[in-house]
């Protein structure tokens, strides 16, 4: 199982409960449209800190890379992605295995 954790950050003009609203009740419609979606949560930082390099994390799973890269070329795919980079000033997709110990 690929686990595809996306680390990101509010573009300046957005106000942190705009991208809170955002990220809780309006990208996750999309996101949830994404063929071969096995899971998916977001996580928004719970109070405003500029200090921090990201406000939310989402993680998302899929079977396997391909399933992954199969999703995003879908039209589902490329609405959701460009939903996130038009809301976001900047985005890190990081691609890791989860292992749960507890």
């Amino acid at each position: 199982m690929l686990k595809v954790m996306s680390l990101m950050k509010r573009r300046p003009d957005l106000s942190f409960d705009q991208f809170r609203h955002w990220a809780q009740a309006e990208h996750p419609k999309l996101a949830q449209k994404l063929p071969g979606l096995r899971g998916y949560r977001m996580n928004v930082a719970r109070e405003e800190n500029p200090d921090n390099p990201y406000d939310a994390v989402s993680e998302m799973w899929f079977d396997n890379a391909e399933a992954r890269l199969a999703a995003m070329a879908t039209d589902a795919g490329k609405a959701a992605g460009g939903d996130a980079a038009s809301h976001c000033a900047s985005r890190f997709h990081f691609l890791v295995e989860e292992k749960v110990f507890v």
